[in-house]
């Protein structure tokens, strides 16, 4: 069993947009272990957050189209997506496309 003393978050960072459906919160910790993956921490921030997870992942659990998710940094798109590894101490920030004209 994995105790709090030897675990480190992963946290994911939101921006303004995302918080209302949130709980007003700018960041969540997410306990992290070895195998874990970004889609392992969304599957939790969804099970915390219903609303949240409705606006990252599509009806098919896919990744929204119009949202980025950048794992320390690299988009995870340019990487392995949903199976993208994140490891203790990751920052993952999650900031929806902008379009306008």
């Amino acid at each position: 069993m994995t105790t709090k003393e030897n675990t480190t978050p992963v946290t994911v960072l939101l921006p303004g947009a995302l918080r209302e459906v949130a709980g007003g919160r700018s960041r969540v910790d997410v306990e992290a272990g070895e195998g874990t993956t970004l889609g392992a921490v969304l599957d939790v921030l969804a099970a915390r957050y219903p609303l949240l997870g409705r606006r990252l992942r599509d009806e098919r659990h896919q990744l929204r189209r119009h949202v980025n998710f950048y794992v320390s940094g690299e988009e995870c798109r340019r990487l392995d997506g949903a199976a993208t590894p994140v490891t203790p101490g990751t920052e993952i920030h999650i900031i929806p496309s902008v379009a306008g004209g």
